[in-house]
């Protein structure tokens, strides 16, 4: 008896624990129109007040190839929670800007900090909590493509299906670097996911005076964050100037160059998705 009331006890406390997680509804961007190559520089960006710290809100449109992509920057004050324990079908990204976090994923909790990349596998739960003593701040990407919408609502770790990339933390700093002719790379990350054809992530690095290729074409959504340094962006014969922390969506087969500018080596850490409507590479 005294056995069979146990069970009966972890199976409250299992499903008690299972309604504790809240699940996020899906809401559709806020702007109607694609959105098109954007620069968007950090000092332009409103920091809204929170209750917990502080939010700028920089993207909420469907792309080309996806029905939305919401990007936000959260900074939370010490000892502060993003939201509750959460989760969705869709996959989302975090990118720590600076501070120490803990990152609660599936009941595990593991620490963040300058640098890292989170990837946040579908129906996962998870959340964030500043796990140092002062102000920390991370860039949000949320990626919903038409797979998001059948995603299965077990999570992805219960569903474990071989060669996905589950939830983990990526200490992107600490990961081998290979030398370029214009300066050096590091790969974050390569792999199909529940709800992405693909996911690549890497950091260039270029020295003083050095850039990329001429006009790169790529047929993913892009994400890039510059992590350090002063660098010259060309999209379509557009130039602009981007500073640390300013970041940028590429279009699908928008032509782009990177120039150095600056007085020391600068570095850009870049987010490609694949979807099934990305475009056909030209």
């Amino acid at each position: 008896m005294k056995l069979l009331l146990l069970g009966l006890c972890l199976a409250t406390t299992v499903r008690v624990m299972a309604q504790s997680v809240e699940v996020s509804a899906y809401v559709p961007p806020k702007q109607s129109t694609a959105l098109s190559t954007t620069f968007v520089d950090w000092n332009s960006l409103v920091a809204n007040p929170t209750s917990t710290g502080q939010v700028r809100h920089v993207f909420d449109n469907p792309t080309v190839a996806m029905d939305k992509l919401e990007v936000h920057i959260t900074t939370l004050n010490p000892g502060m929670e993003s939201q509750p324990i959460h989760r969705h079908p869709w996959e989302e990204i975090l990118l720590v800007k600076d501070g120490d976090f803990e990152i609660s994923i599936n009941g595990r909790k593991q620490h963040a900090g300058p640098g890292a990349m989170v990837f946040l596998a579908s129906n996962d739960p998870h959340n964030a909590r500043n796990a140092g003593n002062r102000p920390a701040t991370y860039y949000v990407l949320n990626f919903v493509t038409d797979l998001s919408h059948s995603a299965s609502a077990k999570s992805a770790a219960e569903q474990a299906v071989a060669g996905k990339l589950a939830s983990s933390v990526i200490d992107c700093s600490g990961l081998p670097s290979t030398p370029t002719p214009s300066g050096s790379r590091v790969v974050c990350v390569n792999s199909p996911t529940l709800t992405f054809l693909a996911l690549e992530s890497h950091i260039t690095t270029l020295n003083v005076g050095q850039q990329t290729a001429t006009n790169i074409i790529d047929s993913n959504d892009e994400i890039v964050v510059i992590r350090s340094g002063q660098v010259e962006v060309t999209v379509n014969g557009i130039a602009s100037r981007m500073n640390e922390g300013s970041l940028l969506y590429w279009a699908p087969n928008d032509k782009r160059t990177l120039r150095n500018i600056g007085s020391t080596p600068t570095s850009y850490q870049v987010i490609r998705v694949t979807s099934a409507k990305s475009p056909k590479p030209m």
